[in-house]
């Protein structure tokens, strides 16, 4: 018997950094998925198609989720984990939150444990905290829930209801980067201006706000117009750089209401909103430059797994 399961990737439409700092952020799952699938064996191996051959390394925080979960359910470590990913990895698309969320609801399932989201994200949690050092835990919660996410740490999820789908834009530069170099980073920044630190930190706390109120009302430009605010603050604080700041210009010089970094910057990947009409010559632009983009609609489905006999 296997146990199978798949969480989307995602995208943070605005407040990336300061969520970190107890600002709210708002998130989106977007339709690039993991893939995870779990059986029994004579003792715990984990392997994934990006990672070939015998390199624990990069898959420690995955052995940490199961290791964790086998001690607090008490059941034997014997399992093959094998990983597989549509999501490339460093791009600011939670490759790694929604690995581990699907590696927990695929030992979960096969385990015969009832799994909810917050339990996904808790799991989950504990190797993003190898990955990232001190996460907002905003990755794991959109990528077990799925749909569209208010998100501030220490509250429960507020999820942002849509009366019908909406489309976003994604592109990745090819440049990857270090989640933890870039928190760091911001943390440099606030230590050096405590109290411009703090405003900035509110104002991103009411720019999610906003963004979700249009987003829910459909009023796309009004969200685009908030992406390109956030990406300039962002800039300012020194996570973006010359390929990033390119991809937005492109994004925008294509007929884009509004693009922006989307994660931890420094490379990775962006996001816009744009008119209907414009959506295919946009991505067919970006693709002609070399850009790997692609169209999401919004919402989408939170981690699922089943069984294979």
């Amino acid at each position: 018997m296997m146990a199978i399961a798949e969480a989307p990737a995602k995208v943070i439409l605005t407040g990336e950094h300061f969520v970190v700092h107890g600002a709210w952020a708002l998130a989106a799952a977007v339709s690039r998925r993991s893939h995870v699938e779990v059986s029994k064996a004579d003792r715990l191996h984990i392997h994934s198609t990006r990672f070939p051959g015998p390199r624990r390394a990069p898959l420690l925080p995955a052995y940490k989720v199961v290791e964790a979960m086998a001690r607090e359910h008490s059941f034997p470590t014997g399992l093959s984990v094998s990983i597989s990913s549509e999501i490339p990895e460093g791009a600011g698309l939670g490759s790694s939150a929604s690995t581990l969320v699907s590696v927990a609801a695929a030992v979960a399932k096969l385990q015969g444990i009832r799994l909810t989201p917050d339990e996904a994200a808790r799991w989950s949690m504990i190797g993003e905290k190898e990955v990232h050092g001190k996460p907002s835990g905003i990755d794991p919660a959109i990528c077990s829930r799925g749909g569209v996410l208010l998100f501030r740490p220490g509250e429960k999820p507020r999820p942002v209801r849509l009366d019908s789908p909406r489309s976003l834009l994604v592109a990745y530069t090819g440049v990857t980067r270090s989640t933890k170099r870039q928190i760091s980073r911001v943390s440099a920044v606030r230590e050096m201006f405590p109290a411009l630190f703090a405003g900035l930190t509110e104002s991103a706390g009411e720019i999610s706000l906003l963004a979700a109120q249009k987003l829910r009302e459909g009023d796309i430009k009004s969200l685009g117009r908030l992406l390109s605010f956030n990406h300039a603050v962002l800039s300012t604080m020194g996570v973006s750089n010359a390929s990033l700041d390119r991809l937005v210009d492109l994004f925008l010089s294509l007929g884009s209401y509004g693009a922006k970094l989307t994660g931890a910057g420094g490379g990775g990947s962006a996001v816009a909103v744009a008119p209907k009409g414009k959506e295919k010559s946009i991505i067919s632009g970006l693709t002609a430059r070399g850009f790997d983009a692609f169209k999401t609609e919004i919402p989408v489905r939170g981690v699922q797994s089943w069984l294979r006999r």
